[in-house]
């Protein structure tokens, strides 16, 4: 079997971490195949929705497999650095130098934990079983995260709680994750991938043009002035006024049935 797999469901796909004897921790190889993958959703346009969960019941990802990350981060030298890590791929394919512009839900079906929380916080929404737990955990070993922890988080749950889980290096469970905004929903466990993608393809059924301007409108808008952002809003606002998929939008509400959009 390989460490990833990728799975269609109508135009859901739902992508699964392998590796549950390891934690479904990510060594290089299994983290290549992951920036593969996500490229090849991003450039399907039969492929609307992602949904990425661990198998087992025990753990969505623990982070990077650190038995097989031979390099050493405090004595690379910083080009090679850059060129690897800053300039190249995020940690799990999303979470630095690729922005796709499609929904993308995670399963969390159990441990996010350093790496594999900052995976679960690069996609749109989060459903979590009962027994999940997620922990930034750098702190206890002298690192910090470096794949989008320490900037998407305090956007997600805000700075005081953010600034809980990443100085202290503390687990937060599942119930505390769904009090702060950390998560969406909590399922349990055999109830948990289920739902998850039933909301997929609810997603799926939408329109995937509105969905994707929206999401850059959300995406590019963080950090921008306030009269900007709104500017940025408006102009995109009038690109979808000229889609297919909004004439078909109205078309059916007068009609009083369920849209089929194109993604035209």
């Amino acid at each position: 079997m390989a460490d990833i797999s990728y799975d269609k469901h109508g135009d859901v796909r739902l992508i699964t971490i392998n590796r549950a004897d390891k934690m479904n921790s990510l060594d290089f190889a299994a983290n290549d195949e992951l920036v593969a993958i996500w490229h090849e959703f991003d450039q399907d346009d039969h492929a609307r929705v992602a949904v990425i969960t661990g198998a087992g019941e025990q753990s969505f990802c623990a982070g990077a497999d650190l038995k097989t990350y031979t390099l050493n981060f405090a004595q690379a030298p910083a080009p090679e650095f850059r060129n690897r890590f800053t300039n190249g791929p995020g940690f799990g394919g999303i979470t630095r130098n690729l922005d796709i512009d499609k929904p993308i839900l995670a399963a969390v079906n159990g441990f996010a934990i350093s790496g594999g929380f900052e995976l679960a916080l690069a996609c749109d929404l989060r459903f979590c079983s009962v027994n999940a737990e997620f922990a930034l955990q750098d702190a206890k070993w002298g690192f910090h995260a470096c794949d989008g922890g320490l900037i998407r988080l305090p956007q997600i749950v805000g700075m005081g709680h953010a600034m809980e889980i990443i100085l202290s290096g503390e687990r937060v469970n599942a119930e505390h994750a769904y009090r702060i905004g950390l998560v969406n929903r909590v399922y349990e466990q055999n109830e948990l991938l289920a739902k998850t993608m039933d909301y997929a393809q609810m997603l799926s059924s939408r329109a995937p043009l509105s969905q994707r301007f929206a999401k850059e409108v959300v995406r590019r808008s963080v950090g921008m002035h306030m009269s900007e952002a709104l500017q940025w809003e408006s102009r995109s606002f009038r690109d979808v006024a000229f889609t297919e998929d909004l004439k078909e939008g109205l078309a059916s509400f007068k009609e009083r049935r369920s849209a089929q959009f194109k993604g035209r």
